[in-house]
């Protein structure tokens, strides 16, 4: 049921839930594309890539919490089926069949910008007449520009690694 709050938002809801819905199914996405990746991941520093995935998995799996949360609070529906997800995305699932380490880091990074577009669209839309959902946007913003910076910092440690291992072995 929607609340109140819902009927004074000077802007339009229906496609405010859209949007909402539309994250939702990346943060969906993006939870199997962390939580995946890192049980199958191979290469240098794979255990510190492991952890760090898992936690931004359990991290998008609570922007997902946080959004359907939004989407009920406004009488919107969350999308209902999986089938859905690959649909309405704008940020796509990439399958990570090369297993090697670097290059589920750059699917996730892809990932990550996308989601940035995504809560910067959201923040956008809301500021100043939804700050419920604008406070939300920014906050998951946030954690996926940390996101970004944790990937771009493990591409930069695995870059130094093999330059000194190519050195070590000259």
């Amino acid at each position: 049921m929607k609340q109140e709050s819902a009927e004074v938002l000077n802007l339009d809801v229906q496609k405010l839930v859209e949007m909402l819905n539309a994250a939702l199914c990346e943060e969906w996405l993006a939870y199997y594309q962390y939580w995946v990746g890192a049980h199958v991941a191979e290469g240098p520093m794979r255990s510190e890539v492991e952890s760090e995935m898992l936690v931004h998995a359990d991290e998008e799996l609570a922007h997902a919490n946080k959004l359907i949360a939004r989407i009920v609070q406004l009488g919107g529906t969350p999308v209902l089926s999986p089938d859905q997800w690959m649909k309405l995305a704008r940020c796509k699932y990439e399958a990570p069949t090369d297993v090697y380490v670097e290059t589920i880091l750059e699917q996730n990074l892809r990932g990550e910008r996308c989601a940035i577009k995504r809560y910067r669209d959201l923040a956008d839309y809301t500021d100043g007449v939804d700050y419920t959902t604008a406070k939300m946007a920014v906050e998951i913003l946030e954690d996926e520009l940390e996101h970004e910076e944790d990937i771009l910092a493990f591409q930069r440690d695995i870059v130094s690694l093999k330059r000194t291992f190519d050195k070590m072995i000259k």
